[in-house]
């Protein structure tokens, strides 16, 4: 409970009856005189203070030293993000999960509940990410929690078209929830305007106008629209997914919100303006060095991850860039196996300082500039009064080696252990109910029929990841009783979508190259299979593949690889069917178990498990022709994602 001083009791008294607006004279609170005081209904009706407002009130007494602290961070060396400048000895005082005040030590007049002696460790803002799929690190958010505060993050903008894409209604309470619960990272959901991801999908949510606005007006946690993905939409009036996106992009304008924008394959000059002069403020798709300088140019916050980082940053470096201010780091995507190996974002600020970037830039990066390009930088990103209580302290700034992590005020991980609980959360059923395919398949859902006439061979397309050509391409498949035969002596497999939504057991299905198993009578299925997340797999026999998703089903979403008749390796992903809550290690054991059991088989392209496996159906630009579940007017399913024309996948 605080304790506030007589002033400071009387001050805030004045401020609840009477001066809203500073209606009541200031001279008339300091001396008791009368003072006429206007009879608006809104001074004889003052509202109520909300959380928000009343804990800055609170961290206002604080600061002054009229109302004591819950914690003191006693003698740190800390990284002032505005300045780029080092301050020595400095005392960081907190209340409510806040900072109240921030200074030389000694100098703050009030008292603190209790003490953490720094002992002179550099203090760093807790890491934030401008753009990254939480369903990737395949935990639920509680326990991505536990993964990465660790690692120095304590908040991150979410780009939720994955969830949104599996129960778009319940998308912003799936990721307060547990904040709301006690969990210490904060979330800033960004709406997703995948949802779905093109004109040609349905899946578990669709966002245009309202939903947008709705959400943006009655949430403050969320930041805005997340990637704007489908560029030949935003910039075709005749495409039919044009009014939806722009639906998308009005009502986030209309609400004040961020656009975040995804410009793959976008980096000649028309499009680039096109680009930017559309409203999309950001890209984390950049791949060549002079295209990221480009962009950078033109207005757009560049959110570099991985190996743009190894790109762009020296080449920025050798350009004489001066303000890094329009630059974040960002993973997007990384599974729980590959953080534990790889870390997050403290590899990355290593990393871009590594490549030349300034030292106190490179921090920045990962905490200030992404907070302010989320318009979210008032709570988070720097050490400074009215933020939230994120303080990293370190043994080494330029190895970012993490000593403590403090988060809402509290000490929350330490040598890398995370010392806080993890809410347990019994999710609903719209969480953790969510793969439906209606029916158990079985190899002949599986059979691609020649047409009739067609007894000995067809022309079939043949579909691969990250396909790019706007001609489709195809092969000679031979015809064994009626039915088109694989041909894996030349690595073409099958590949089918399949409809969790629906509960009708519909699917897409032609054959497929460049990844999948090689190895007979195997299959692998995945029911993250970005963006819209239906079930993807791809196999040598029909058995295996029917074998593979009637699994899915039964783990109610994961990965699960076959081979001869038998479930080889599983991953299970019981939330959405992108995430689970079983315990971080245990998640990731049976990561490294896939991982392990794929070395068994033999595959297209490179060895071992594909990666590329969970992104072969996106559809979005720079990508063309792609396969979906069969809708109405393209049975096939196949679709081209820049006019909607259609193709048959054998003829």
């Amino acid at each position: 409970m605080l304790s506030f001083s007589p002033q400071w009791r009387r001050h805030i008294l004045a401020l609840s009856c009477a001066c809203i607006g500073g209606l009541m004279p200031p001279c008339a609170m300091a001396t008791g005189a009368p003072a006429s005081v206007p009879t608006a209904s809104h001074v004889l009706h003052p509202i109520a203070f909300n959380d928000e407002v009343k804990t800055r009130q609170v961290l206002v007494a604080v600061a002054l030293g009229q109302a004591p602290a819950d914690l003191m961070i006693h003698n740190a060396r800390v990284l002032n993000v505005y300045t780029l400048s080092w301050e020595d000895g400095q005392d960081i005082v907190i209340a409510r999960q806040r900072i109240a005040w921030v200074g030389p030590a000694g100098q703050w007049k009030g008292h603190a509940s209790s003490v953490f002696d720094a002992k002179g460790l550099p203090a760093v803002p807790g890491f934030g990410e401008s753009h990254k799929h939480i369903e990737s690190s395949m935990l639920s958010p509680e326990l991505e929690a536990a993964l990465v505060i660790p690692l120095g993050n304590t908040w991150t903008t979410e780009g939720s078209h994955e969830f949104a894409n599996v129960s778009g209604v319940h998308n912003v309470e799936f990721w307060l929830t547990p904040e709301r619960l006690g969990s210490p990272l904060k979330i800033f959901p960004a709406l997703g305007s995948a949802t779905p991801p093109s004109a040609f999908e349905q899946g578990g949510g669709s966002y245009a106008y309202q939903e947008i606005a709705d959400n943006i007006r009655n949430n403050p946690r969320v930041q805005g629209l997340d990637e704007v993905m489908d560029w030949p939409a935003v910039s075709n009036p005749s495409h039919p997914g044009h009014q939806r996106i722009w639906e998308n992009i009005q009502a986030t304008f209309d609400n004040r919100g961020v656009i975040d924008g995804h410009g793959a394959g976008l980096w000649d000059m028309d499009t680039i303006n096109a680009f930017a002069g559309a409203g999309l403020s950001s890209d984390h798709e950049t791949r060549l060095p002079q295209e990221a300088w480009n962009k950078l140019q033109h207005g757009l916050f560049l959110q570099l991850r991985d190996d743009n980082i190894e790109r762009a940053v020296p080449y920025f470096v050798g350009k004489g860039l001066k303000s890094w201010s329009n630059v974040s780091l960002v993973t997007d995507d990384r599974n729980v196996a590959d953080t534990l190996k790889q870390g997050t974002m403290n590899y990355h600020i290593r990393l871009a300082i590594k490549m030349g970037a300034p030292v106190e830039a490179a921090y920045a990066m990962a905490s200030l500039y992404p907070a302010q390009h989320g318009h979210m930088d008032q709570i988070v990103g720097s050490i400074t009064p009215g933020r939230y209580a994120d303080v990293v302290l370190l043994s080494s700034v330029p190895d970012v080696k993490i000593k403590y992590v403090f988060a809402n005020g509290k000490l929350a991980a330490q040598d890398g252990k995370y010392l806080l609980p993890v809410p347990k959360i019994t999710w609903p059923s719209w969480a953790s109910d969510t793969i439906h395919i209606g029916r158990t398949l079985t190899a002949k859902d599986f059979e691609i029929l020649a047409p009739n006439g067609k007894t000995t061979q067809v022309t079939a397309a043949i579909q691969a990841p990250f396909y790019t050509d706007p001609v489709q391409k195809t092969a000679t498949l031979p015809v064994v009783n009626g039915v088109v035969q694989r041909d894996i002596a030349h690595d073409i497999i099958k590949v089918a979508t399949v409809d969790r939504y629906m509960g009708q057991g519909r699917l897409g299905k032609m054959f497929w190259t460049g990844n999948g198993p090689k190895t007979p009578d195997s299959a692998i299925a995945t029911s993250v299979s970005h963006d819209l997340h239906n079930i993807t797999v791809m196999g040598t026999s029909d058995e295996a593949m029917a074998l593979a998703v009637n699994r899915i089903a039964e783990l109610k979403g994961g990965i699960v690889m076959v081979s001869h008749g038998k479930v080889l390796a599983e991953m299970q992903l019981e939330i959405a069917g992108l995430m689970t809550s079983r315990p971080i290690q245990e998640a990731a054991a049976s990561m490294e178990n896939v991982y392990a059991k794929a070395d068994t088989l033999e595959w297209i392209g490179t060895p071992g498990y594909p990666r590329r496996l969970l992104i072969s159906m996106i559809t979005c630009s720079p990508f063309t022709w792609r396969l979906v579940v069969p809708y109405p007017g393209n049975p096939s399913g196949l679709v081209l994602l820049q006019t909607g024309q259609t193709m048959p996948t054998v003829w």
